[in-house]
C-alpha cells in the first residue's frame, strides 16, 4: 500500500503544482492530453457499455484471440523503431486514447495496447509509460461513479452484494491495477516488452485451445 502511494503521489504531485500556476505551461497541456485521451474510452462506456458487457459472456475464444493480437501489437512495437519524439501531442494522446478504448475487449491489455499504440507514434517510453498509468485513473473513478449514481437512483447494479464487500472489491481492483500498471511501466522503460509478447501469445494460444 505504502509503495502504491508513494508512486501515486509522485505521478501526480508535479502535475497539481504547476496547474495550480493557473498557465499554461507543461503541466496544463498533460492534464489537457489526459483529458483528451479520455474521449474515446468515455463514449463506449456512455453509448456501448451493456453490448460490451454482453462480449464478456461471449467464452474464451475471444479472449484467446484479443491476448494474441496483444502480443502481436507488443511485438510489432518492439521491433518498429520510428523517430522518437520528447512530447506526446494531442493527436498522439486521442490515438492512445482510442487504443484504451478498444481494450475493453476482454483479453486484451489495457496497459500494453496503449503503450505499443504510444511506441509506434514515436513517443519517449518514460513518458509514455507515465502517461499510460495516469490515463487509466480517470475511466476507472468515472466508472465507479456512474454505477453509485444508478445505485442512488434505486437501479440494480450489483444485486444482492453488501456495499461493504463493494467497497473492499473497488479498492482491491483500484491497488491491484495500479500495481500491474506500474509493473507494465518498468517492463517499458527497461525495455523489456517483448517478453510480456510472449506470455500473451502464450496465455493466448492456450486459451483457444481451451476455449
Amino acid at each position: 500500500m505504502q509503495y502504491i502511494g508513494d508512486s501515486f503521489g509522485k505521478e501526480i504531485d508535479w502535475i497539481f503544482r504547476g496547474l495550480f500556476k493557473f498557465r499554461m505551461n507543461e503541466e496544463t497541456r498533460y492534464v489537457i492530453n489526459i483529458l483528451i485521451s479520455m474521449i474515446p474510452i468515455g463514449i463506449v462506456g456512455v453509448f456501448f457499455k451493456d453490448y460490451v458487457e454482453e462480449i464478456f459472456g461471449s467464452g474464451l475464444l475471444i479472449v484467446g484471440c484479443m491476448l494474441l493480437l496483444t502480443a502481436a501489437l507488443l511485438t510489432f512495437s518492439y521491433y518498429y523503431k520510428p523517430r522518437q519524439k520528447e512530447k506526446i501531442s494531442m493527436k498522439d494522446a486521442l490515438i492512445i486514447g482510442i487504443a484504451q478504448a478498444c481494450a475493453v475487449m476482454p483479453g486484451l491489455s489495457r496497459s500494453g495496447s496503449t503503450i505499443a499504440t504510444g511506441l509506434l507514434l514515436g513517443d519517449n517510453k518514460a513518458k509514455l509509460a507515465q502517461f499510460s498509468f495516469l490515463m487509466v485513473i480517470p475511466p476507472i473513478l468515472g466508472e465507479a461513479l456512474l454505477d453509485g449514481m444508478k445505485m442512488m437512483k434505486g437501479e440494480d447494479v450489483v444485486g444482492d452484494i453488501p456495499a461493504l464487500s463493494l467497497i473492499v472489491g473497488f479498492m482491491a481492483a483500484f491497488i491491484a491495477g495500479c500495481l500491474a500498471c506500474k509493473w507494465m511501466i518498468n517492463i517499458v522503460k527497461k525495455g523489456k516488452l517483448i517478453y510480456f509478447a510472449i506470455y500473451c501469445a502464450i496465455a493466448g494460444l492456450v486459451t483457444i485451445i481451451l476455449s
